[in-house]
């Protein structure tokens, strides 16, 4: 039997993704990586860390540390490292977006993506406001994002928003929309069979009933009470000052947040460097990196790989998971 091949997007060629790329390339591994990309970009990388890579075929297994097949995605321009050039914005998206038809096609397993440049992407005329927005559209599906490491799993019912409208997006069905996603892919993408989802309050103390505010009241304790009728493990909502201590936690298969800044702080300080980016509700798994450019350290060869190991290390457990049970047992 063929091993599993997931596809390797590295992101902003002037960035650490490719060079991340290639330290991947050398971990020991039991699964194919097919990288999206530009060769000279890549190979441009591999000699500023100093590390041999084989480029192989579109179609190879690439299991071999130094191996990685390759789909050209030809850049406009082989930027100087940590000088990004809007002219690539058109190949970056392209290396997101093939890798993902891909995965739909069902010629790879799963989806890891390394780090893009937002500005660079807009400044090449391309409309973008993040990588999980892109592949939400594409799949024409709901998704949800969430941040984990080997310490707590972090899903948001609102992503990037200013705290002012934060309240207002809180409604019953954006709720109940990440619940059941958070919950499906505990079981599919995580083996569990009955996973256990802590909900957080929006408000101090959870609203401290009803005294610091109403949501918890009107909008998050129906909805789950709603869905605990339906058979799903809820826990809340409490107060996120106290959900993440560890006696906690141990209790908890994931927490779910009511904003960005609200979960995300904790799980970066319990483990930045191994924190990983899931997007939830996609026909495929998909992990990325939890950190950006970093174009100051492009090309210097001292750019922590943990993360992209972190985020293919995930995908491959995802996407066995998702092999031992297929969507109709989920």
């Amino acid at each position: 039997m063929d091993p599993l091949r997931l596809a390797l997007v590295p992101g902003e060629p002037a960035g650490v993704g490719p060079e991340l790329c290639v330290r991947l390339a050398h971990e020991p591994r039991d699964y194919s990586l097919t990288v999206f990309g530009d060769r000279r970009v890549l190979l441009a990388a591999a000699a500023s860390v100093g590390l041999a890579l084989d480029l192989q075929p579109a179609e190879a297994i690439a299991t071999a540390r130094g191996q990685l097949a390759l789909v050209e995605i030809p850049n406009a321009c082989v930027p100087p490292f940590g000088e990004p050039d809007a002219a690539n914005a058109p190949a970056v998206i392209e290396a997101l977006r093939g890798a993902a038809r891909g995965c739909i096609e069902g010629r790879f397993a799963g989806l890891v993506t390394g780090p893009v440049h937002k500005a660079a992407i807009n400044d090449g005329g391309i409309a973008y406001t993040g990588t999980t927005e892109l592949l939400a559209g594409d799949a024409g599906c709901d998704v949800v994002m969430m941040l984990a490491n080997d310490i707590v799993r972090v899903a948001l019912v609102t992503t990037h928003l200013p705290l002012r409208k934060v309240a207002d997006a809180i409604t019953p069905q954006a709720l109940e929309r990440c619940l059941r996603i958070t919950d499906a892919a505990l079981r599919r993408d995580f083996g569990l069979a009955a996973p256990r989802i802590a909900v957080l309050g929006l408000n101090p103390h959870a609203g401290e009933a009803g005294h610091l505010g109403s949501e918890e009241i009107e909008v998050i304790e129906p909805v789950l009470a709603s869905l605990r009728a339906q058979g799903l493990a809820l826990i809340g909502p409490l107060p996120a000052d106290t959900a993440f201590l560890p006696a906690k936690l141990q209790g908890f298969d994931a927490v779910v947040a009511m904003y960005h800044d609200q979960g995300l702080p904790v799980l970066k300080y319990s483990g930045f460097e191994q924190a990983v980016n899931l997007t939830l509700g996609l026909p495929y798994p998909r992990v990325a990196v939890d950190h950006g450019t970093a174009l100051d350290l492009a090309g210097r060869g001292i750019a922590d790989p943990s993360s992209l190991f972190a985020a293919a290390r995930t995908c491959a457990r995802m996407a066995h998971a998702r092999a031992a049970r297929p969507l109709a047992d989920a």
